[in-house]
């Protein structure tokens, strides 16, 4: 009765995670559903536009004599729609992608220049060390996210010749830093909540028990560092799989 017993409530359990593996699945594809929706609704409502009314702002700027005290307001308004679509369309970007299975982190981020059209002329590359570990999927693409909008903002505000992800898998912890010789940012600016999406980033982090620290001085660069606790890398996988230890260097956008 004993041995019965116990082969009935393996049976139970066993019943009872697939159905749970199932809702889970069916949640996940329906979350993905959602998110495309939403993204081709934004691109085709609120980004097209503000596409239109950048080109008929653009036409009224060309149509505005030389000398008009109106032409330089109405550049900096297009400036500003020019960025805001540009980050629209990155949103977008993330709410279609976001179902899809990114490659390993290192390929995933050196792929972000030539994805998002950024500088060519800035030497970029992204450097793997140890030995790696295959990421769940949910941990990966936060990892991402952070690696992306640091790269970003290297790009965009620090007037770099040089961008290096570094990203390290240690005993203890796996490490990402995002590196650049520009002019730093003001430590005003990393205090202000809410600017160049740095707020962002540390709610990221902190949502996955992750370390983040930026470290910057003006006209010496800035690094932004994520570290991540084994035990976290080790959760969201569950039984890691080992790649070949390795140190090797991602082909990036730009000069070498």
């Amino acid at each position: 009765m004993g041995l019965m017993s116990l082969v009935s409530s393996l049976s139970q359990f066993n019943a009872t995670r697939s159905e749970t593996d199932f809702a889970r699945i069916a949640v996940d594809r329906g979350v993905s559903a959602e998110r495309s929706r939403i993204a081709q609704e934004l691109h085709d409502t609120l980004l097209q536009g503000f596409f239109a009314a950048s080109m008929q702002l653009h036409a009224a700027a060309e149509s505005l004599p030389a000398d008009s005290d109106a032409k330089p307001r109405i550049s900096r308004v297009l400036q500003v729609m020019e960025r805001v679509l540009e980050e629209g369309r990155r949103a977008v970007q993330g709410l279609r992608a976001s179902h899809e299975r990114l490659p390993s982190l290192g390929e995933a981020l050196a792929s972000v220049p030539n994805e998002l059209g950024l500088l060519s002329s800035v030497g970029f590359q992204v450097v793997v060390q140890g030995r790696q570990r295959e990421l769940g999927e949910e941990l990966l693409n936060e990892l991402y996210r952070i690696g992306r909008e640091a790269i970003v903002n290297a790009y965009r505000h620090s007037r770099a010749q040089h961008i290096e992800v570094e990203i390290e898998f240690r005993a203890t912890e796996l490490r990402i830093a995002v590196r650049d010789d520009g002019c730093g940012i003001d430590p005003q600016v990393l205090q202000r909540k809410g600017h160049w999406g740095l707020q962002g980033m540390r709610e990221r982090a902190e949502r996955i028990g992750a370390q983040l620290r930026i470290l910057s001085k003006a006209g010496l660069g800035t690094e932004v560092e994520l570290c991540v606790p084994s035990r976290v890398v080790f959760e969201a996988k569950r039984g890691p799989s080992f790649l070949p230890k390795s140190k090797s260097a991602l082909a990036g956008a730009g000069r070498a």
